[in-house]
């Protein structure tokens, strides 16, 4: 196992851990009005974050928790490796991704020691555009912005809410869905997050896509993404990455590259699993919110509602 993904397993672990211990109350913290998992964040890593120095060349992937980004993560991460043998001056990626992944996440230091780090580095973020380094917009990184249906989302975390010990559980799903749906969850409303980052999707450096779009076609979509980055590989090396991102062949690789996490992290990996808990109540309410806030909005349409979140 390579030295970066037995970091990422100890230090999940040790949150897993961390989180049984801790009574349900000490489990959240609040930061700007947000709530985050203790066992992961904390105010002294946001502050620090601050100071985070982006670079014109680092791989961003933004997306809402639950909304595919440790199977896009990990695609990313695989075309990066791919690019990176092309370049015999480049280190080895094991280093590079020595950091967890997820920007927020982990000690205040991490970032003294990234800025050490050599190109090009890739990092995932649940955060809204607002909290996020000023550098990281003024120097131009690149950003692949994930979305997905909010039903799936919402049926998604509830689910991994249940089954991780640093968040908190539900007695049942409609006291889940009413901290949904006000967005008092860990990282927030999900309908604020994709109506912020909505003021950036025309944005040259942003490039957004749909989880269910790359369900539907993952080929095309793991060569939009390339290209995006400017990766400049070739037909076989794409399609390497193809075969190794189906959500069948993630999970069953999932005990070595996520620990015990991967049980809880590779679920179900589909569409319109939410027919299983929505009630008529639960749909006209969401589908009133959707409506109202990201209805109109350009994010909102290529969400394609109608298709995906219609009983």
């Amino acid at each position: 196992m390579s030295k970066h993904r037995k970091k990422f397993i100890a230090f999940v672990d040790k949150a897993m851990a961390d989180g049984e211990k801790m009574a349900p109350e000490e489990l959240m913290f609040t930061y700007k009005g947000i709530l985050y998992p203790a066992t992961v964040c904390s105010p002294e890593v946001f502050k620090a974050l601050e100071s985070f120095e982006a670079r014109n060349d680092d791989v961003f992937l933004a997306g809402y928790p639950k909304s595919g980004t440790n199977w896009v993560g990990q695609i990313i991460t695989d075309l990066v490796d791919a690019s990176a043998k092309h370049n015999e001056d480049t280190n080895s990626t094991d280093d590079e991704l020595e950091e967890f992944p997820y920007l927020e996440v982990g000690d205040a230091e991490k970032y003294q020691r990234m800025a050490n780090l050599p190109s090009r580095r890739v990092m995932f973020t649940h955060l809204v555009p607002r909290n996020l380094p000023k550098s990281v917009f003024k120097n131009k990184a690149k950003i692949l912005l994930l979305i997905r249906n909010p039903k799936d989302v919402a049926t998604s975390f509830y689910h991994f809410s249940n089954g991780l010990s640093p968040l908190r559980s539900y007695k049942s799903w409609d006291d889940y869905f009413k901290a949904f749906m006000s967005g008092q969850i860990p990282w927030g409303s999900y309908f604020d997050y994709v109506f912020e980052w909505n003021e950036y999707a025309d944005d040259e450096n942003v490039m957004a896509i749909t989880y269910e779009e790359l369900k539907e076609n993952r080929a095309l979509g793991v060569k939009r993404i390339s290209e995006f980055f400017e990766l400049n590989l070739t037909e076989q090396e794409i399609q390497e990455v193809v075969d190794k991102s189906s959500f069948e062949a993630m999970k069953e690789n999932s005990q070595r590259t996520h620990g015990e996490f991967g049980k809880v992290l590779f679920r179900k990996g589909g569409v319109s699993d939410w027919k299983n808990l929505f009630s008529e109540d639960d749909n006209q309410e969401m589908d009133r919110t959707f409506e109202e806030r990201l209805g109109v909005t350009k994010l909102g349409e290529k969400l394609k509602y109608g298709v995906y979140c219609k009983a």
